[in-house]
C-alpha cells in the first residue's frame, strides 16, 4: 500500500471510527477552538440519519418560532430561526435591509410617480 493509499484510506473513514476519534482526541485545546472557528459541515459526510435528525430538529425549531409568534404581540416576534448548515449547501446570504431613500423610490414606482 502507498502513502498515499493510506491517506486516502483514512481520509474516508467515518467520523465516528475509531481512528476518527483517536484523532480527534490528540487535538490540542488551541486546535480545537481553531476548527470550531473554522468549521464548515457543508463540506462534511452526513449519514442518512444526521440528515434526518437535522430535519428533524429544523421542524421543531420552526414549530417553535409559529408558536411564539402566534402567543406573542406583532413588535415582539423573534427573528425566523436558520436551519442547520447541511453537507453540499452553502448558508444563505443575509438580505440587506432596505434604506429610507430606496423605500421611498420603490414607494413612488409602485405608485405611478416613476418618473423623475
Amino acid at each position: 500500500m502507498t502513502w498515499r493509499q493510506l491517506r486516502v484510506l483514512i481520509q474516508n473513514l467515518p467520523g465516528e471510527s475509531a481512528t476518527m476519534t483517536a484523532l480527534r482526541n490528540a487535538l490540542t485545546d488551541e486546535e480545537l477552538a481553531a476548527q470550531a472557528d473554522t468549521g464548515e459541515p457543508e463540506k462534511g459526510r452526513w449519514s442518512q440519519l444526521e440528515q434526518l435528525v437535522a430535519a428533524n430538529l429544523d421542524a421543531s425549531r420552526r414549530i417553535e418560532y409559529v408558536l411564539r409568534c402566534a402567543n406573542s404581540e406583532k413588535k415582539d416576534h423573534p427573528e425566523p430561526p436558520e436551519p442547520i448548515r447541511r453537507p453540499g449547501a452553502k448558508a444563505k446570504p443575509s438580505k440587506k435591509a432596505l434604506s429610507e431613500k430606496s423605500a421611498d423610490r420603490l414607494f413612488q414606482l409602485i405608485n405611478g410617480g416613476g418618473g423623475e
